[in-house]
């Protein structure tokens, strides 16, 4: 007996452990053991080199660990991909917060020197995540790690645009787009993240041209009547149906405007009537181009009033707001003022208010992509999980716009066009990744004889993402990889649940509300964080966390280590084989058929991506069914084939198990003494 055994299991080994499995090479999907030539392939979603690990990092990987040992252990030639996302503004606002502590800006720097400070930065904090995700257990092939700004990985964002711009789907030109003030750059509509914010909607007056009425309309924005350019109404609205047609004179500005009927307007809301500003809203940039209406834009990128009179121009717009509402009170043009709470647009960076406003950016032409891909999606080229995503998906995908995939910071993919400032929007680049990351397009073909990465593992089997990027990284993956590659960069996409605080809200580290699942890792070990993960990921889509499933997960290691701790004692395990004996007891033949079914349903389960599931239907046979009964009905006996049972039962526990639990497992398997492959990870499933 391994007198390591006579112990507790103690989760402060895993680290030997993990520096063991690198050493083997096992990782590499190349270096395998057999004859392997299905490939499985994932993808890690990049983390951004400015973030350390958080908890739904910690499930994500989780997930795609389970599926990549899985099916290492089923024979396949399994590659994890890892890397990271240089994350555009994320990155810039971190270092340029750094240079700020000197009292210096990047424009004291230069765009050269900045972005010099930039790579000093990402050398020294840049790996901090894989680096976690290693302590995690995450058998990713290391050897393969990409950056979005390698210098190959540029390479393919360049042959992207151009490849775009060729075909024309690329275009420079004036549209409504979000702008954050803050960081002074545009985002696309899914950079944006919404508060629920208490505020006011004011009901003002507005006098129809040569009559004494008047129509009033309700705004969130007051300040933005400067800028209006119409009134719409509903064209099945009977109050305003003798309206239409009409002009109205706008105050302040003394600006005539006529009333116009669209069927997009919610009579529900405020009065019905709405006042249209073309420049800088974008529901009323689309009203405004159905009705040829002019677009005049009355703030500037900086936050502040142009274009309307000496008395505005230059007021920052929460004064220019209250400016605006103390002119119609004195015109007698102020009807009401009521509480609101409503949900207001953010930059997903830095959390500042975002300004729609009229801007010359790039886009990219969105329909025939989205054909394409809403064509490969009813095809079942690519199928979602749970399922209920396909629909969110495909919704998007029907009414999506244009694509603003131009950004004014520094830190970035550089526009290839010549005089061009601006970077790509980052996930300008990610939206690549599937096939990026394997050489596209420099190393798309065969060399020598020998296959490419691309040949050998694109398409790529499952991409695993939480459901906030969805649109935002999922979706564009797929018609990039549909319009460079010809076809869908991965089978499946799995949504998993989003983790929040135990009493449902979101976590946050700024609030306190976070958990770090490094602390927990260095508490409990990464089986047993990882065991509280998967046990908790029961295909619903939120997941309140209790960290009272992480101790289960540490009781259950050492309830593994303490059954193999018997099993070798009980049976030496030598002169081990499969249980053939025609004089098997019935509680020999139960606990077989229970293996043989646990077995079964942990594969389907783990193949359905249904997790939580699987642990629980392994957790119950090996506390209940093995250790409960069989084990307890064991201990008086002393035939071959209880031994043999209680052998055979362990091994497949183990491998079982393993996916899960791969540190604990690894442990006690490398402690056997019967006949097996090198590492457990390698072991035949």
């Amino acid at each position: 007996m391994d007198s390591a055994f006579l112990k507790p299991y103690d989760h402060s080994k895993e680290k030997e452990v993990y520096a063991a499995w690198g050493k083997s090479g096992f990782f590499n999907p190349d270096n395998l053991p057999g004859d392997r030539k299905e490939p499985y392939t994932i993808m890690i979603a990049p983390p951004n080199i400015t973030g350390s690990l958080h908890m739904g990092h910690a499930l994500e990987n989780t997930i795609s660990d389970i599926l990549i040992r899985y099916h290492r252990m089923k024979g396949y030639k399994t590659l994890w991909l890892p890397g990271t996302d240089h994350a555009g503004i994320a990155t810039q606002n971190v270092v340029e917060k750094d240079l700020k502590k000197q009292g210096l800006s990047r424009h004291d720097l230069g765009r050269e020197k900045f972005l010099e400070k930039i790579w000093e930065w990402k050398e020294k904090y840049g790996n901090v995540i894989l680096d976690q995700l290693k302590s995690l257990g995450c058998s990713m092939d290391w050897g393969r790690t990409r950056f979005t700004m390698d210098e190959e990985y540029q390479k393919s964002v360049k042959a992207a645009f151009e490849h775009y711009h060729k075909k024309g789907l690329i275009y420079q030109g004036e549209r409504v787009i979000n702008w954050c003030v803050k960081d002074q750059t545009a985002l696309s509509d899914l950079e944006l993240e919404y508060e629920e914010e208490v505020s006011k909607l004011w009901y003002l007056k507005y006098p129809i041209k040569d009559s004494d009425t008047f129509v009033i309309v309700a705004t969130t924005r007051p300040e933005t009547m400067l800028g209006d350019t119409a009134v719409v109404v509903n064209p099945k609205d009977k109050r305003y149906k003798e309206l239409v047609g009409k002009m109205i004179v706008l105050p302040i500005v003394d600006r005539e405007i006529p009333v116009v009927a669209d069927e997009h307007v919610d009579m529900e809301f405020g009065t019905g009537a709405v006042k249209v500003t073309p420049a800088h809203d974008m529901a009323d940039s689309d009203i405004g181009e159905r009705h040829n209406l002019p677009f005049l834009k009355v703030i500037n990128e900086v936050g502040k009033i142009i274009q309307v009179n000496s008395d505005f121009d230059g007021l920052k717009i929460a004064n220019a707001r209250k400016k605006v509402v103390e002119e119609f009170k004195k015109l007698g043009f102020f009807e009401k003022e009521e509480d609101l709470t409503h949900n207001v647009a953010k930059c997903y960076r830095c959390g500042s208010t975002v300004e729609p406003m009229l801007s010359k950016q790039w886009f990219v032409k969105m329909k025939p992509l989205a054909e394409k891909t809403l064509a490969a999606i009813k095809r079942g080229d690519v199928r979602y999980h749970p399922d209920r995503w396909e629909a969110i998906a495909v919704d998007w995908l029907e009414h999506v716009r244009d694509w603003c995939i131009s950004r004014q910071i520094w830190w970035g993919h550089r526009i290839p066009i010549e005089g061009s400032e601006d970077t790509f929007d980052t996930w300008f680049s990610s939206a690549l990744w599937p096939f990026a990351t394997l050489g596209w397009p420099s190393f798309a073909k065969a060399s020598e004889g020998k296959p490419s990465d691309l040949e050998k593992f694109y398409p790529t089997t499952c991409m695993t993402s939480a459901r906030d990027i969805l649109h935002l990284w999922i979706s564009r993956m797929i018609f990039s990889g549909l319009e460079f590659m010809d076809g869908v960069p991965f089978k499946d996409v799995h949504i998993h649940a989003t983790i929040q605080t135990k009493d449902g809200k979101r976590m946050s580290k700024s609030l306190g509300t976070g958990i770090d699942p490094m602390t927990l890792i260095e508490k409990y070990g990464a089986d047993a964080t990882r065991f509280g993960l998967a046990w908790q990921a029961m295909g619903t889509q939120d997941i309140r966390w209790a960290e009272e499933h992480v101790q289960a997960g540490r009781k259950f290691a050492n309830k593994l280590w303490n059954i193999a701790r018997f099993v070798i004692t009980q049976t030496g395990m030598t002169n081990f084989q499969y249980p053939i004996s025609s004089q098997l007891a019935n509680e020999d033949k139960e606990i077989l058929k229970k293996l043989k079914q646990t077995k079964k349903s942990v594969e389907e389960q783990i193949e359905a991506y249904e997790f939580g599931q699987a642990l629980h239907t392994l957790y119950d046979f090996v506390w209940h069914d093995f250790a409960d009964v069989y084990i307890e009905y064991s201990k008086d006996k002393d035939s071959d084939d209880v031994k043999n049972i209680l052998t055979h039962t362990l091994v497949e526990i183990l491998k079982l198990t393993h996916p899960f639990m791969p540190f604990v497992t690894e442990a006690i398997y490398q402690k056997l003494p019967v006949k097996k492959a090198e590492f457990l990870m390698v072991e035949e499933w």
